[in-house]
């Protein structure tokens, strides 16, 4: 089987966020999301839309959202949506990984 030439594949969008709270757990707060995501858009909508939170990206207190550049829209707002003793605000979003974590992840002074 051959692989889908690029102008055929899905374009994908990196979201990077930034997570205040008081009791710091990555695995917890990737949790959280993942499961506010399934009750926001379900199962089908998760599949569709690409959604991947990469555990091996986070600096400090940012993480970044691997998702279909249609879903962007939706899973900033389920950011927002996060219940609990948890804020987390989307900061910005990039077409590539390396620009995210150029553009968005360096330490504040």
């Amino acid at each position: 089987m051959k692989p889908l030439l690029p102008s055929l594949r899905e374009k994908k969008r990196y979201i990077v966020f930034d997570v205040k709270t008081d009791d710091f757990d990555n695995k917890k707060i990737e949790n959280m999301i993942v499961e506010t995501t399934l009750k926001f858009i379900g199962e089908f909508g998760m599949s569709k839309s690409g959604f991947m939170v990469l555990s091996d990206t986070w600096d400090g207190k940012k993480g970044i959202i691997k998702v279909s550049s249609k879903y962007v829209d939706e899973i900033k707002m389920v950011l927002g949506l996060i219940k609990g003793n948890i804020i987390v605000n989307p900061i910005g979003v990039s077409g590539t990984l390396k620009r995210a974590k150029q553009k968005f992840m360096r330490k504040e002074e």
